[in-house]
């Protein structure tokens, strides 16, 4: 029988040759996260029933995640940056519920679903790889992260609302199963409880909003309802229907409770995809439906919307100095950065809008390697509380380095891609209302303020050497985990064309349909 690297190979072969008769990208990057799934539910077995060992699971996956990162790069050089968003790109229909209902499950890509799909591609084979650095890592574990992936992708490509509402609620599953069994304390089930009901009940008001909506155009499509006129009643209520969803999904104040249990207890993985991308498809519904189906009804409840970020913004930042926690700061801070880059979406410019997306992407980069810093001293030591720490850099002086310039990163450092996405935010809010810009500002300076904190009372002082005594520096691989984050940190820190090229047009549109003042 041959080994498992064999296999894996083959594999890699098999998918390229039938990726090259495919075509369409949402497809190719979806059957390699089924093709993963099905090698982890039936692991071939010799002779003896010995079946795999659990790094062939890891390799799996990995090797499914780089494809479709490869993919996902390909197609960025066949992707038209002057295209009208309307138009989405490599439309493909899958399935057809004609004449039952009018829906369809297609995909498609505009800048902006390109800009989270891409993300996602590179965020997975980083955690694929942190995958090594868990003991007895069971095949169940890979599996999960493989249908995260794969609900993700489909729910960032779809341009139906049925079909998107159907992948944007089937991650509760995964998600859930994962907090549940691989969370690192004994308060897992209620955070896996907290997730699930919080997140669910949002998105029932969603629901219920869909149906009505079908009932009013008899369609599901986002193109065709781009292009339909809802009545000033329609819009109100409809937009209150979705926003329930996608403000627990960001989290905004106050639906951002279940955040921070999910947070702390889910295993170091859980937490980079919470941050890193699933908090992302909140900002994503706004910018995909609120904004640009629901004008008056944006312009309306945004003087409400702009209440509850900043007090989300000021009280995240007040709460974030208050922890004694590793992870419940990193938690607190995202719903900080979460919280401002609403303010920029909802400041109907297209500064403060292109802000809020690259804040979202920088936010992905900056919190998954925060969340990783917190594994690699809790991997060590096996506590995340901040009394036991003090004068790592003495021991520790690579990770020093790395969680410097992630901790610079987090507090908008010229240079470091938070820096462009907060800098062009309060541009925006400035031109929308310089009230909301002060208020907005002093969450900045709070972070920046609990950065430093932070940083300070973990790399600098006295070594704790009664609290803490396994002192080692990072390991290859976690090097390998840090480093791709780190140069894309620093690249869209100052090479940002790259992203504003794919916003330029769909955010022109969002901003044409909706706001001038």
């Amino acid at each position: 029988m041959p080994n498992s690297h064999e296999i894996l190979d083959l594999i890699s072969i098999m998918i390229d040759a039938f990726f090259y008769f495919i075509g369409h990208p949402t497809y190719s990057t979806s059957i390699a996260m089924l093709f993963g799934l099905y090698f982890c539910f039936s692991s071939p077995q010799d002779q003896r029933g010995a079946s795999w060992n659990d790094d062939a699971y890891q390799e799996v996956g990995l090797i499914m995640s780089l494809i479709a990162l490869r993919q996902g790069l390909d197609l960025f050089e066949d992707f038209r940056v002057d295209i009208d968003r309307l138009d989405f790109q490599f439309q493909s229909t899958l399935l057809d519920l004609n004449p039952i209902l009018n829906s369809t499950m297609s995909f498609g890509f505009d800048g902006i679903s390109f800009c989270f799909y891409i993300l996602t591609l590179f965020i997975f084979p980083v955690c694929f790889i942190a995958v090594w650095l868990i003991r007895d890592v069971a095949r169940e574990f890979v599996a999960i992260l493989l249908s995260v992936e794969l609900l993700l992708i489909l729910s960032f490509t779809s341009t139906d609302l049925l079909f998107f509402y159907i992948f944007f609620e089937s991650i509760l599953i995964p998600m859930f199963i994962m907090i549940g069994l691989f969370g690192s304390r004994e308060r897992k089930i209620k955070a896996s409880n907290y997730f699930f009901l919080y997140t669910l009940f949002g998105s029932l008001f969603m629901l219920f909003g869909i149906f009505y909506l079908y009932y009013i155009t008899s369609t599901t499509s986002i193109i065709s309802l781009l292009n339909y006129n809802f009545n000033q009643n329609d819009q109100l209520l409809l937009w209150l229907a979705f926003f329930m969803a996608f403000a627990v999904k960001i989290p905004m104040f106050p639906f951002h409770i279940w955040l921070l249990e999910a947070h702390v207890e889910s295993p170091t993985i859980g937490s980079v995809i919470l941050a890193s991308l699933l908090l992302k498809l909140g900002g994503y519904g706004f910018l995909r439906f609120s904004l640009p189906l629901f004008p008056i009804a944006s312009n309306f409840f945004s003087p409400i919307i702009n209440t509850f970020s900043l007090i989300g913004v000021i009280y995240a930042s007040l709460a974030t100095i208050r922890q004694i926690d590793f992870k419940r700061i990193i938690a607190y801070s995202s719903i900080a950065h979460m919280n401002l880059l609403v303010l920029g979406l909802f400041s109907f410019t297209k500064q403060g809008i292109e802000g809020a997306i690259f804040l979202m992407i920088a936010h992905g980069i900056v919190s998954s390697a925060l969340f990783f810093c917190v594994g690699v001293l809790y991997e060590r030591h096996h506590s995340r509380l901040l009394k036991y720490y003090g004068g790592v850099v003495q021991v520790m002086p690579i990770f020093s380095i790395i969680f410097f310039f992630f901790t610079l990163a987090n507090m908008g450092f010229p240079a470091t891609c938070n820096f462009v996405g907060e800098l062009l935010v309060l541009i925006g809010i400035f031109q929308n209302n310089t009230s909301v810009l002060l208020l907005a500002a002093t969450g900045v300076v709070l972070s920046a303020i609990y950065s430093i904190w932070l940083f300070n009372r973990v790399i600098f002082g006295t070594l704790k050497i009664k609290a803490v005594n396994f002192f080692i520096d990072l390991l290859e691989i976690e090097i390998i985990v840090f480093l791709p984050l780190l140069i894309l940190g620093l690249f869209f820190g100052i090479h940002t064309t790259s992203i504003f090229d794919l916003l330029n047009i769909p955010v022109d549109l969002i901003v044409s349909k909706n706001f001038c003042k």
